[in-house]
């Protein structure tokens, strides 16, 4: 359904800025809606119309709300992962200290693929959600998980309402999880540590593909792209650990 909705969505967006370019070609002198000075010559189909392409490049997921399918975010995208693999800060990584290993995919390949599901599933059907609020929900639920493992318990929920909403959105795909997995096997084999691991993964792994803009999408695109979250009952994770 994802894969229909984006083909779509892409398609209106290739027809909007064709029309935007025919309306252009009678009409050169179009000046940018943003910094009212500048030449418009980028389609933009957050805001329905052309813009300059410095405000592109400076507002884009600032003040923009980019939709995913936007051309000049794909490729400003792929700019800004191979300046992040050059310039990472490995020091501000969340969890520094832990290190997955590259077997836990393998061997919990369907722990993975159920809260990637959770993620992609609750950010498809609330748009608001950002790379920020993910992560913010992610890093409160494993750090949740590690006073656990270490014989205690405390938990501090997210405030903010998308990131509360998603948090409990995890809590609940983890538990479903976990009920379906002792049906199944007669017995649980994941534990929480497993889960804490888990979590601290798709945290990090996050910090890694986010971009740090406002309104930056990247993170959260980049599980869908990973993740066939068209049937829940057959989800599948390509996502493979470092």
């Amino acid at each position: 359904m994802r894969g229909a909705v984006s083909t779509v969505q892409g398609c209106l967006i290739a027809a909007a800025s064709a029309r935007a370019a025919w309306e252009l070609w009678h009409n050169p002198d179009v000046v940018c809606p943003i910094c009212q000075k500048r030449k418009a010559k980028r389609f933009c189909p957050a805001k329905g119309e052309m813009i300059c392409s410095v405000c592109c490049g400076t507002e884009r997921e600032v003040t923009i709300d980019c939709p995913s399918e936007c051309p000049f975010l794909a490729s400003s995208r792929q700019y800004d992962w191979e300046r992040r693999e050059r310039e990472f800060d490995w020091s501000v990584l969340p969890f520094p200290e832990v290190k997955v290993p590259p077997s836990f995919a393998r061997d919990h390949d369907t722990l993975l693929a159920a809260i990637s599901y959770a993620i992609v599933k609750y950010a498809r059907d609330t748009r608001p959600l950002v790379d920020a609020d993910a992560l913010a929900a992610l890093q409160a639920l494993a750090e949740a998980y590690r006073t656990l493992t270490s014989g205690l318990y405390y938990e501090k929920p997210p405030d903010y309402i998308y990131q509360r909403q998603l948090y409990d959105a995890l809590k609940a795909a983890i538990e479903e999880y976990k009920k379906t997995e002792a049906q199944r096997l007669a017995a649980m084999s994941t534990h929480d540590s497993d889960i804490r691991d888990a979590l601290i993964f798709f945290t990090q792994l996050g910090a890694r593909y986010t971009n740090g803009r406002p309104k930056s999408r990247a993170y959260l695109d980049f599980l869908r792209s990973q993740l066939h979250a068209e049937d829940a009952s057959k989800a599948e994770t390509r996502i493979v650990l470092p």
